[in-house]
């Protein structure tokens, strides 16, 4: 059977096997480099009232919040996009 890509969906490389983590929408239990991980910039607090306080000179924090996903959590959420069929592996001929 032809393989859809040339790394099967997978960063792993030559480890062997790894780690699995839960996907935070869904629960499901996935391999870390199959994983989708999104970092984005979280504030306790909202938005409105902190533009407030910014304009009169406060420094509001903002965390870091690490999020990782299935395939089909970030198919679905428009995290990534499904690809043509010819940019999923490239063929070179000789």
């Amino acid at each position: 059977m032809p393989k859809k890509r040339e790394n099967r969906g997978r960063r792993k490389g030559d480890k062997g096997s790894v780690s699995r983590v839960h996907c935070d929408n869904c629960g499901a239990l996935i391999p870390e480099d199959k994983a989708v991980c999104v970092t984005r910039m979280y504030s306790p607090v909202d938005p409105q009232l902190a533009s407030e306080l910014e304009r009169k000179g406060a420094i509001i924090m903002r965390y870091p919040v690490t999020k990782c996903y299935c395939i089909n959590c970030a198919i679905f959420y428009g995290i990534i996009k499904v690809r043509a069929e010819e940019e999923r592996k490239k063929i070179t001929k000789l």
